[in-house]
């Protein structure tokens, strides 16, 4: 079969707007407990989509850390492609994808770095060899090949053997603000339910999109 044959047909009960919460952050955070019930592989995966100093967009996933009022967090180098990209354009983008659900929620807000004590929560609560990887690896720099960066893991164990590796300097959140959030609901012949709320103050309005 052709990637151009490929057809699911998405069979779901569909979404009104009634079915949504008033609060868009219950929403996501209902929509992603739903998916850790169905099975989802990576229910917390997100692409993360920036811009760099060119205009050019960028875009990769990487793992949802927390969800509340202030946006969403995740964790990274700070020194990598998004960090630096981050650093000259905060505007953003997020996209969750429950396939298993027929589902998508798309986020677009600004970017701001997370506090130093929610950096070094979740840095001490990774595993070790994860905590020297955040030391080794010079995120998104061309590498001559394993063997360089295997070098760079083992350096790092030598120097923080025998004590807590500390988190780097260049490492840390970021939370992504929700300025507008889009819940996405897979039907039948691309009939989609598309729903979008936006802020208007300190109040959020719903409405519905044509798919």
């Amino acid at each position: 079969m052709g990637i151009a044959d490929r057809r699911l047909q998405y069979e779901t009960a569909g979404l009104d707007i009634d079915d949504l919460l008033a609060d868009p952050i219950a929403q996501l955070q209902q929509w992603y407990h739903q998916a850790e019930e169905a099975g989802a592989a990576e229910p917390n995966a997100m692409v993360v989509s920036t811009v760099d100093a060119e205009g050019q967009p960028d875009a990769r996933v990487v793992l949802a850390r927390n969800i509340d009022a202030t946006g969403v967090t995740f964790f990274t180098n700070r020194q990598s492609a998004k960090g630096e990209q981050i650093g000259s354009e905060a505007r953003g983008a997020a996209t969750f994808a429950w396939l298993e659900l027929h589902r998508q929620v798309r986020i677009r807000g600004v970017i701001t770095v997370a506090s130093d004590a929610a950096s070094d929560e979740y840095f001490a609560s990774r595993p070790r060899a994860s905590q020297l990887g955040a030391w080794a690896s010079p995120q998104s720099e061309p590498i001559g090949n394993r063997e360089e960066l295997n070098d760079l893991v083992e350096e790092v164990a030598q120097r923080f053997d025998g004590v807590d590796v500390p988190r780097p300097p260049h490492w840390g959140g970021y939370v992504i603000s929700i300025n507008s959030i889009e819940f996405w609901q897979g039907r039948p012949s691309r009939l989609h339910d598309r729903f979008i709320y936006t802020r208007h103050g300190n109040v959020w309005r719903a409405q519905r999109l044509a798919p």
